[in-house]
């Protein structure tokens, strides 16, 4: 009845949303960028057949998988904004419904958000990566550890920097309070950027026994 009486509007353009989604509208759903069809199981960026970059083979990643739902570009981007800086939750539950299915063929013993650094999180009031692995792991059926891995050290944002320069801005800034001997664990962060922060965690819990870590993330940011 409240549904019908008060449709719940596309974030987008304003218009009615379906019931079971109050976020987008069909037409503004069918026009978000998606990512390449063939790409990097590592790292997402697009190849010829879907096999692992040069870069990659190069230098692995210390996580083993990744996916993601959606290219990071306009209307993504500014969706992403909403529900980091304007606590848009619906768009956590819908995000984070979606990851459970796109990551399906992961078998993740339990789900990880990437974690914020206390000051940050007082900032801000909520961790935008937590309200997504909440409903990831609701669907999925698995333990959500939003405790065993914290930000030790605040960082200067990563947005500015190069490359090497955020990898040596996340040197130990994650520390674990748990063994995760032998577990598969699903890490989750809204964007994955260069990945030097997926990166990083996923070291870190391998270090403390990970056999696995998977990385999934809202949108993938992708060289021009």
């Amino acid at each position: 009845m409240l549904d019908a009486l008060l449709p719940p509007l596309c974030l987008l353009c304003g218009a009615p949303c379906a019931a079971d989604d109050a976020t987008l509208c069909a037409q503004c759903r069918g026009d978000l960028p998606a990512p390449p069809a063939a790409h990097c199981p590592h790292c997402l960026l697009e190849t010829a057949y879907g096999e692992p970059c040069g870069a990659c083979l190069a230098h692995p990643p210390h996580f083993d998988r990744a996916f993601t739902l959606y290219r990071y570009d306009f209307p993504i981007n500014r969706l992403v904004q909403d529900l980091k800086y304007h606590a848009r939750f619906a768009l956590a539950r819908r995000w984070g419904e979606q990851l459970a299915e796109t990551s399906a063929d992961f078998p993740a013993d339990c789900v990880v958000p990437l974690p914020l650094h206390p000051e940050r999180l007082r900032e801000r009031g909520y961790n935008q990566a937590l309200e997504i692995a909440r409903h990831c792991a609701r669907v999925r059926r698995l333990p959500l550890d939003a405790a065993s891995l914290t930000k030790c050290r605040a960082t200067p944002p990563q947005a500015s920097l190069s490359l090497k320069a955020r990898q040596r801005n996340l040197k130990g800034a994650f520390v674990s309070c748990r063994d995760f001997s032998g577990q598969r664990v699903l890490l989750i962060d809204d964007v994955l950027t260069t990945g030097a922060t997926a990166n990083e965690a996923a070291r870190v819990l391998k270090l403390h026994g990970a056999a696995r870590v998977a990385v999934a993330t809202v949108a993938r940011a992708l060289r021009r």
